[in-house]
């Protein structure tokens, strides 16, 4: 057999390896046309225009779901004495604030956001709020001015404080300003609580060591206050005479502090209850306006006690996902608000309803005329009512 000669062997290698490229460039051609009329094709079409397959669309609908199941859920709590529960921040809410004209609540949230909620609405089946931003930082305190136009917060990175004024709309609503500048970075340990006088002329701020700083509204540091012998748990200024407080020792205590100090009394002891939760959790407490109620949260339970006879009335459990961050009453004693996770949980206090209907049927006993027996009469029959309403009233 004879070999073919050298010129026409190239040639016919270079033949076979241009139709092996031509084959190749035929191939991609394909994949790319299909690829675009896939990309082209109707959303839930085949090639072949036949419906997808029902199971690659389950198998989709599963992963979503999957996806969904992933997210934090909303913690959910029902009971016979829940009024209502605020729901719009989508953090963890760590303090709130009622107005003294009892006309809002604000909440702060690491969000980055402050609520002012109307207090109005509370008991309607729609809870209107007015968002104020946080920028560059998120809330950790925050407490209303006394005169209503106004807000101070605590700022979780930035340690100090900042102003927002609350300017009203002529549609009712507000716009919330922050002031220039905030205030300059003066405390050395993490902050415990802030507040504002009476007057609105001054600010208080305490840290976990021994300084409490008094400011103007300027920013400036008028006084500091050094408690020198112990480190600070809590510090706040009160608009009443009487303080509640809880210790280790797993026991509440409640003191009036309406004595003349100028002829160095001391505060003395009213009522001594127990609470064992307090010896093995840190725990947070509110008392109510008149006194009568002590709202006491352990964890994530919430329980009241009537103060005048020290006996626990109420216990509301699990309440919120979280530890229970902050505790208060409203302005009225009627409701009392909690919070913990990313909502605001209010309560009817049926314990303060019975404390005044035992009030009232004491000064019954003791009253001389006939008109002071009506206007009791008239708050005893009011308190019954709602008691009544609640299907809390004790027969």
């Amino acid at each position: 057999m004879e070999l073919p000669q050298m010129p026409e062997l190239m040639g016919l290698s270079l033949l076979l390896g241009l139709l092996a490229l031509m084959a190749t460039a035929a191939v991609a051609r394909g994949w790319l046309r299909a690829e675009e009329e896939t990309c082209g094709r109707p959303a839930g079409q085949k090639a072949n225009g036949l419906p997808p397959d029902k199971s690659l669309k389950s198998k989709k609908q599963k992963q979503h779901h999957r996806i969904h199941k992933e997210k934090p859920q909303q913690h959910n709590f029902t009971h016979r004495l829940l009024a209502a529960a605020l729901k719009s921040h989508s953090g963890n809410i760590s303090c709130m604030d009622f107005s003294s004209n009892g006309k809002y609540l604000a909440t702060c949230a690491d969000d980055r956001t402050v609520r002012i909620w109307s207090t109005k609405d509370f008991l309607q089946r729609e809870h209107r709020s007015m968002r104020a931003n946080v920028e560059l930082d998120h809330a950790i305190l925050v407490r209303f001015s006394p005169d209503c136009r106004a807000f101070i917060v605590w700022l979780a990175n930035g340690d100090t404080l900042r102003v927002f004024k609350m300017t009203k709309r002529e549609d009712g609503g507000y716009t919330f300003t922050a002031t220039p500048e905030d205030f300059p970075k003066k405390h050395k340990a993490p902050i415990i609580n802030i507040g504002i006088a009476d007057t609105g002329k001054f600010i208080m701020t305490a840290s976990s060591d021994t300084a409490v700083l008094i400011w103007n509204l300027k920013g400036q540091v008028l006084s500091t206050i050094n408690t020198n012998q112990m480190n600070n748990t809590y510090a706040a200024i009160s608009p009443c005479s009487r303080m509640a407080s809880v210790s280790k020792d797993g026991t509440w205590k409640l003191w009036d502090t309406d004595v003349e100090y100028k002829k160095q009394q001391d505060p003395y002891l009213l009522r001594t209850g127990h609470f064992e939760e307090a010896s093995t959790v840190p725990c947070r407490l509110a008392l109510s306006p008149d006194a009568q109620v002590l709202a006491l949260a352990s964890g994530s339970s919430i329980h009241l006690y009537n103060t005048r006879r020290g006996e626990k009335e109420e216990c509301f459990e699990q309440v919120h996902g979280e530890c229970i961050s902050d505790l208060s009453f409203d302005i009225t004693g009627r409701l009392l608000a909690s919070c913990g996770d990313r909502a605001v949980r209010l309560f009817h206090n049926t314990p303060g309803y019975r404390a005044v209907v035992e009030e009232m049927q004491g000064l019954l006993k003791r009253a001389s005329n006939e008109s002071t027996r009506q206007r009791l009469q008239q708050q005893l029959t009011q308190a019954q009512e709602a008691l009544k309403s609640l299907g809390a009233l004790k027969k």
